[in-house]
């Protein structure tokens, strides 16, 4: 199952980018309405074979979850608080399938 789920992960961030794209395009909404459709219901399979999103914006960076790819300053309030996903990261039935690639804010 987990070999089967690394090879649907490039599908999901495939899905997301052509549903964000559409969004931002002229597309008629009813094909938008459509793709947000296929993926929710294709999202809700997985989730039921053990599949969860890392969540990971605005929370605390934990290196067993993320991995973080680039720095920002921070404030105080914000120190060790992840600031951005470039991708997002999965676990399956609890374990770490791939971690979020993230910006961290970091105190100067």
């Amino acid at each position: 199952l987990e070999e089967v789920m690394l090879q649907l992960l490039p599908v999901i961030d495939n899905f997301e980018r052509a549903i964000d794209s559409f969004k931002e395009g002229s597309l008629d909404i009813k094909y938008v309405e459509g793709l947000e459709m296929v993926y929710k219901n294709f999202i809700e399979t997985l989730s039921k074979n053990g599949l969860d999103e890392i969540e990971a914006l605005n929370s605390t960076f934990d290196p067993n979850f993320h991995h973080a790819v680039m720095q920002m300053e921070a404030e105080e309030e914000d120190e060790n608080l992840v600031k951005e996903v470039f991708q997002k990261g999965y676990t399956l039935n609890s374990k770490v399938i791939r971690p979020s690639m993230v910006k961290v804010a970091i105190k100067s």
